[in-house]
């Protein structure tokens, strides 16, 4: 084409018919691509870049002749299409995901015979990146695209069908550490190191077999400097059909260093730089699967579940930034501890932040609870030493809970919920200790946990019966009254008694409503022996009242109205409360007590000598019996050598004596509990003691065995 000028051809001539000179002196009318085709037809044939005939350069390219000229009008249409190759090289369609298959060229052109793209082949085909063919010189056309390929960004080689790089970009040498012209004749599978595994071995083979679409991966490579970085390597075809594909590399190493920056804030504790709950779980998790102990290992596995104790002192007075600063002290000695732990074992325990002043040292193989109690311990003694935190010398301790057993069959859910188990043992047995789980306690927890969770619903189902055991007066023998004992028909775990189930009670409010039944129900009893033996004196009974009953409900007038609903009279109602709770009463307490007094019901205290024993509550409480706590009583002898005769304690004796004394001179009745010999009675009844219970008398019985003890009167003699 004479009249064009030397350059490049610019691309809105790829997609229109070249004028020439020739068309300005053409006659009016004439079609000019007829014209054109016309010259071109008599022009000589320009030579292929390669030197071969145009059928075997559009071969090399992957293109096909067709088998009939197209319409010369037409002609453009092919010559505007610009080659797959083309498109790869400058990065102006994004490459299809590595798996997806190629899609159906339906917007590929009809294909062209040779004959017809002879006259063009230089001017527009020679224009497409002749990467394969490195053989001849570039042209002029091609030039460009050649200064492409070589200046792009991006790392780029061609490789042949068999694997061997063909040619390579400045930048694919500098990735490299190597000039593009030693790299070519190489493997690229070396270079990139596609060939280490053998899926993506695979899938490399598959592509350059034209039976996959795209490759694309992730490798670390080493440059020769020393450095390594990660690349996302790419693998595709130049063009449908062809021999050879386009590898092109990119450096993610920032990329990759931005992921684990955050995966690592995502995995830890800012304030102790240690993995948080996250990644703790993540490494618990791994450690119970199979497959973790299975490789090696002795399949077993240790925790160490520590709280600090106070912390929330530190916080409150000196802020939360020394609180913080604090932590992170504690958690530079767990690390320690951690690291002198694992010095000549296979692993070194992991330390953990788990939330607020929570930590955890997981052991993996643990070699037994020998290796977790000499950790626990090692930790106790790192934190007793002061902390020097903002000036000031901070003290703290710590409860852990150890908890350690085979991998199989347990889960992390299981272990934590073990190992919270046994902190919280640690901190009730006294914190600043190390507690090892023990199924027996732990399985009483989880009695103690049902019977809680059931027991509000079981006064309501009627779950609860009472049963009665007689006071019996010290001089006659004759029966006085009655202790009200509360029993639960558990139906899964039998009759409960009251020390099973009453501090349960106590603890989540469903003592109001118990002892309200209770009252009522020995109150009712009390009314109906009266009038089932109305010849006989009445007997009284005496109720356990509870100090929250009078904290959380109104107990004069739950007292005042059973005894109306009853017809029972106040005097023949006694309530028991225990030393430690009448001792300390004050305010809205006392005054409940006095206005029972006032009443007329008696008020008794409970396992007396054994709380408070302030003397001085007893002229101001309005205060009718004692209760000697039965540890007196059985103290009147203690145990000899087997075959020797047991004798008397004088001082218990003397004890019991001066109490009594005591009680008589403030006009207090006094009652023994655990009466069981008749030596025992014989002695309270000495020194003056007035009214005695306990099996030499009767167990608890039912309200029937009471009124046949009522028929007789009589319960046993001193």
């Amino acid at each position: 084409m004479s009249g064009t000028s030397e350059g490049p051809t610019p691309a809105a001539d790829l997609i229109r018919p070249t004028v020439t000179e020739s068309d300005a002196t053409r006659p009016p009318g004439t079609d000019p691509v007829a014209a054109a085709a016309a010259e071109r037809a008599v022009a000589p044939t320009a030579p292929t870049p390669s030197g071969t005939g145009p059928a075997e350069f559009l071969s090399t390219h992957g293109l096909t002749p067709m088998a009939e000229p197209a319409p010369a009008a037409h002609r453009f249409t092919v010559l505007a299409e610009p080659a797959p190759a083309v498109v790869d090289l400058l990065g102006s369609a994004p490459p299809p995901a590595c798996t997806a298959p190629e899609p159906a060229p339906e917007s590929l052109p009809e294909p062209v015979p040779a004959s017809a793209l002879e006259p063009a082949a230089e001017s527009t085909l020679s224009a497409a990146p002749n990467a394969v063919s490195e053989s001849g010189p570039a042209t002029g056309a091609e030039r460009p695209f050649r200064s492409a390929f070589s200046a792009a960004p991006l790392a780029m080689a061609v490789v042949d069908h068999e694997g061997l790089v063909v040619s390579a970009n400045d930048t694919f040498g500098a990735l490299l550490g190597a000039g593009p012209d030693e790299l070519a004749g190489q493997p690229a599978a070396d270079l990139v190191d596609l060939a280490s595994d053998a899926r993506t071995r695979h899938a490399y083979a598959e592509v350059l077999r034209g039976r996959q679409a795209r490759l694309r991966c992730a490798r670390r490579l080493k440059h020769p400097d020393g450095h390594r970085l990660w690349v996302q390597v790419t693998v595709a075809p130049l063009t449908p059909g062809s021999p050879g594909v386009l590898l092109s590399v990119a450096d993610i190493s920032a990329r990759r260093e931005l992921q684990a920056r955050l995966r690592h804030l995502k995995n830890h504790d800012p304030v102790t730089r240690l993995p948080n709950r996250t990644l703790f779980f993540e490494r618990l998790s791994a450690a119970l699967e199979t497959e973790s102990y299975e490789r090696g290992g002795n399949g077993r596995v240790g925790l160490c579940y520590l709280d600090l104790d106070g912390f929330k002192a530190v916080n409150d007075t000196l802020g939360h930034r020394v609180g913080d600063r604090l932590l992170a002290a504690v958690a530079e000695r767990l690390t320690r501890c951690a690291d002198d732990a694992g010095h000549g074992r296979t692993s070194t325990p992991l330390v953990a932040r788990l939330g607020g002043d929570e930590f955890a040292l997981l052991v993996e193989d643990s070699t037994g609870t020998e290796q977790l109690a000499e950790l626990a311990e090692s930790v106790l003694s790192a934190l007793q030493e002061p902390f020097d935190v903002a000036g000031r010398r901070l003290s703290v301790s710590a409860s852990i809970g150890v908890v350690e057993r085979h991998a199989a069959g347990s889960s992390a859910t299981a272990l934590m919920q073990a190992a919270d188990t046994t902190l919280y043992w640690a901190k009730a047995d006294g914190k600043a200790r190390w507690t090892l789980f023990d199924p027996e306690r732990n399985a009483h927890r989880m009695t103690r946990q049902a019977l809680v969770s059931t027991l509000r619903a079981a006064v309501e189902r009627g779950e609860f019966a009472l049963e009665y055991q007689p006071l019996v007066g010290m001089e006659d023998g004759r029966l006085r009254g009655v202790e009200a004992l509360v029993r639960w028909r558990h139906p899964q775990f039998g009759t409960l008694t009251p020390n099973r189930f009453i501090a349960l009670a106590e603890e989540d409010g469903s003592i109001v409503p118990l002892g309200r039944w209770v009252l009522a129900t020995a109150c009712g009893q009390a009314r109906r022996w009266q009038l089932d033996h109305p010849d006989e004196p009445p007997i009284f009974v005496s109720v356990n009242v509870a100090v929250r009953q009078v904290w959380d409900s109104d107990l004069v007038a739950d007292v005042a109205e059973v005894l109306a609903e009853t017809g029972l009279a106040p005097h023949l109602l006694q309530l028991e409360l225990t030393e430690s709770a009448v001792m300390g009463s004050a305010g809205r307490p006392l005054e409940a007590l006095r206005s029972l007094s006032d009443m007329g019901v008696h008020i008794a205290i409970d396992d007396f000598g054994t709380g408070y024993s302030n003397l001085a509550y007893l002229s101001r409480l309005p205060v009718s019996a004692l209760k000697l706590d039965g540890s007196f009583v059985r103290g009147f002898q203690h145990e000899e050598p087997e075959g020797a005769a047991s004798r008397p304690s004088p001082a218990d004796e003397v004890i019991v004596e001066a109490m009594i004394q005591l009680a008589h001179r403030l006009g207090l009745t006094v009652t023994a509990e655990c009466v069981e010999t008749s030596d025992q009675a014989s002695r309270l009844r000495r020194i003056g003691c007035d009214t005695g219970q306990g099996w030499l008398y009767s167990r608890p019985v039912s309200p029937d065995r009471i009124s046949e003890l009522l028929d007789g009167r009589a319960c046993g003699r001193g």
